[in-house]
């Protein structure tokens, strides 16, 4: 008797978890029995600011998440799943499967977010393998070469500057709606909600692709603020008696759900459903309360729930590194599969190589385990481990500064503090006291793991290449200036350059508009130009320039009696 889809899905699960993933053989043809020989496709969805309790599924009862609820009761849950507490160092240890300090990340702006080029990420591991790749959304791991998405292993990429469409990154006014990506490294303007265009882009490439095995990226920049999001996604949620601030973090993660429903619906249509690994996490925790909110302390805190998590992003505790992980893939996972043992972003990269059956580079050394054995369910050693992680703004990382160290049952936050997660997972009773023990052995711990971590490159600043045929112009932004403080206006930066042809070269500075007797300075080395300006200038081009070949600091400035301001942008174009 012939076995009906249901039966055969089964069958065919047993025998391909029996075999192990290596024995999913290519196939260039789609649907039935060749979707389940070939290597599975991946797709890697990351959202932005989502915090741990803003999914249906977790508890929350305000929030309308269909899909995601869906999607957890389909697939596999990473029960305690962590990440880093802010945006690129995530990212960074996502797509490496090693500690973001390896990486050169150290934060997420102001030159401190660049990803070392030497890094292998898992775009290049599934690119060499065979795989199609393509990135749709947020980078912020380095928007010059060869820092980009398309020297990382990324055959398409449609993504936007730094770390925010908003941000000191990008073009002047850019915005949620209409704005200004990069495609492939060039300007684009698009049309539409940030999120809906990537989505499409994401879809279009899955069906340009689908002969083959694909690695899609779509890490969306909600629910990052600043909260623009139409005004039909937010309704219902003001309707339900939320603050405005929370009503638009949720709209912002209905519309993400709407996206997902829209790809698992095209995903199933193309007959790629089942052979489809879909990973769904967020980046770190919740951006709350809201900065905003004037002086950042609103006088009615936000009503946005966090599922009893302490803190938010950027903190250590529970709430800012804590994400559900969910897993989906029905040609092999059980549905409703729970793991228990704590997992992290350092174990994404090595679980979907083993899962695609793709080896590791010899000189790729994780820091993360491959998770399939725990998804799979097989009877496997899985001895308790230590995961680390910290978070500070400093051009060098610093022992003790706003980090913690993670086992099963213990959490040492800081060095003095020890909190007993599996009976205290909102952190509230500090019981260092209690345990000198466990205290003196984990921060011994720590401290071998912070030596280890910090001297497998160092941190200094990569120099941003000027005259590279591949990047012409360069656009230097205050995303990438070493300031002594921050990026605001009145903040003073410069950049690390290294020029690689004499030029001639075109130089342009720009900056808000200025008042009568406002003077630009340009300095690169031996090489220092100045020049008046008019009332009302908003930029000044230094033409036939010959820049020094060579890595130097490059200072670009306005000053007047009662101002001194760093350019927004400076403009280097080779003119060979």
């Amino acid at each position: 008797m012939g076995l009906n889809r249901r039966d055969f899905l089964k069958s065919a699960g047993a025998l391909a978890a029996s075999l192990g993933p290596s024995s999913l053989l290519p196939s260039c043809a789609t649907g039935g029995f060749s979707q389940l020989r070939r290597r599975p496709n991946v797709i890697f969805i990351l959202s932005d600011d989502q915090g741990y309790g803003d999914f249906g599924f977790i508890g929350n009862n305000k929030i309308r998440t269909p899909n995601l609820d869906q999607m957890f009761r389909d697939g596999a849950h990473c029960e305690r799943f962590y990440v880093c507490p802010v945006c690129s160092p995530s990212r960074a240890s996502l797509l490496t499967g090693r500690y973001n300090y390896r990486t050169r990340v150290i934060a997420t702006y102001v030159g401190r977010s660049n990803m070392d080029p030497a890094e292998v990420t898992l775009a290049e591991m599934l690119r060499d393998a065979g795989y199609r790749t393509g990135l749709f959304g947020k980078w912020h791991l380095g928007d010059h070469y060869p820092q980009r998405p398309m020297e990382q292993g990324f055959e398409e990429a449609l993504y936007h500057l730094g770390g925010g469409l908003m941000q000191p990154s990008g073009p002047p006014d850019n915005h949620y709606f209409d704005p200004v990506l990069m495609r492939n490294g060039q300007p684009f303007k698009s049309s539409g909600y940030c999120s809906d265009i990537f989505t499409e882009a994401a879809i279009d490439f899955i069906e340009r692709r689908q002969s083959e095995p694909f690695f899609c990226y779509l890490a969306f920049n909600a629910p990052h603020t600043p909260l623009e999001i139409g005004e039909s996604w937010v309704a219902p949620y003001r309707a339900a008696g939320l603050d405005d601030l929370t009503a638009r973090v949720y709209g912002m993660v209905s519309n993400i759900d709407h996206n997902l429903g829209r790809l698992m619906e095209r995903l199933k249509a193309l007959g790629l459903d089942e052979n489809t690994i879909v990973v769904y996490l967020s980046d770190n925790g919740p951006e709350m309360p809201n900065p905003l909110m004037p002086d950042n302390r609103p006088e009615k805190p936000p009503s946005r729930y966090n599922a009893g998590l302490r803190s938010s992003k950027v903190s250590v505790y529970e709430g800012g590194i804590r994400t559900p992980c969910l897993i989906r893939w029905p040609a092999r996972l059980n549905a409703g599969k729970t793991v228990g043992p704590i997992a992290a972003h350092i174990d994404l990269a090595p679980t979907i190589l083993d899962a695609c059956g793709v080896p590791a580079p010899a000189h790729v050394d994780f820091d993360g385990r491959s998770l399939l054995p725990l998804l799979f369910g097989r009877k496997t050693s899985w001895p308790d481990r230590t995961l680390y992680f910290q978070y500070h703004y400093a051009d060098i990382p610093q022992a003790w500064n706003n980090c913690a160290a993670v086992t099963q049952r213990y959490k040492l936050v800081n060095g003095n503090e020890l909190y007993d997660l599996l009976n205290d997972p909102g952190e509230q009773h500090d019981i260092s006291a209690e345990h000198p023990a466990v205290m003196k052995h984990m921060r011994a711990d720590y401290e071998a793991w912070f030596r280890d971590v910090c001297t497998t490159r160092g941190f200094d600043p990569q120099p941003i290449p000027i005259g590279n045929p591949r990047e012409n112009p360069v656009i230097l932004t205050r995303q990438d200036w070493r300031p002594a403080v921050g990026w605001e206006n009145l903040d003073m930066g410069w950049w690390v350059v290294q020029v690689e042809r004499p030029g001639p070269y075109s130089i342009s500075l720009r900056f808000p508009e200025v008042h009568e007797g406002t003077v630009a300075h340009f300095v690169l080395g031996p090489v220092k130009l100045s020049r008046e300006l008019r009332k009302g200038d908003t930029e000044v081009e230094f033409d036939n320039v010959t820049l020094p070949v060579g890595n130097d600091r490059l200072d670009a400035w306005i000053e007047a009696p009662d101002l001194r301001m760093t350019a927004s942008y400076v403009d280097v174009k080779c003119m060979k």
